[in-house]
């Protein structure tokens, strides 16, 4: 069995093929039969896992379990008290209630590469980074949010997913995961340090 974390670069699709020839995982990890688990849109950034192990990649997106899957996210404006607990509380999105979600405001830009292009500058429009911490992963929810509460997301890195980070990766960089992230990922699955007996290898394409 093979686990990798990947740092994606925007405009990178999480997959490996693209009829239309943008730019997919291919481009950098050469690492056979290995699928992505869950999904970083184009125009996001961050963490990413990919395994061959069926089992694990199930119980990792399948939202009963609650995985946590936490996000730098850079706003349009400077939410309110109000916006924030909204946000902590639950928002409507595509006619469903979102979970609750942890949120803080980070009292400083967090030290990331910059992005390639970058968020257009506006003086006259402050922005504000937010931690983002979710327990389901609908598609593009996190952009969904924050608009839904007035803050447009301009910029938004996934910098943890479950007990993995991004530490140690710059973007377009991959890496195995070392055997004390192994353990603790199958402990965040399930309940234990060792793998299931019943595991299976993923045998179809995403």
């Amino acid at each position: 069995m093979r686990y990798l974390k990947f740092y994606k670069p925007y405009g990178v699709l999480t997959q490996f093929t693209d009829p239309a020839g943008r730019l997919t995982l291919k481009a950098f990890i050469p690492v056979h039969s290995v699928y992505p688990v869950g999904r970083l849109d184009r125009d996001s950034e961050g963490l990413l896992l990919l395994t061959d192990d069926g089992q694990l990649h199930a119980r990792l997106i399948d939202p009963k379990f609650g995985h946590k899957r936490t996000y730098w996210v850079q706003v349009e404006g400077i939410p309110t008290p109000q916006a924030l607990q909204q946000l902590q509380e639950g928002v409507v999105i595509q006619g469903r209630k979102t979970r609750p979600a942890e949120v803080r405001v980070l009292a400083e830009e967090p030290d990331l590469p910059p992005r390639d292009p970058p968020i257009r500058f506006r003086r006259s429009i402050p922005t504000t980074w937010l931690e983002l911490t979710l327990r389901e992963g609908r598609n593009r929810q996190v952009r969904r949010m924050t608009a839904a509460v007035g803050t447009p997301t301009l910029r938004l890195v996934r910098v943890g997913l479950g007990p993995l980070s991004l530490a140690g990766l710059a973007p377009g960089q991959w890496q195995d995961l070392s055997e004390a992230e192994l353990a603790r990922l199958r402990h965040c699955c399930f309940g234990q340090s060792r793998r299931p007996r019943l595991g299976r290898e993923l045998q179809h394409p995403f």
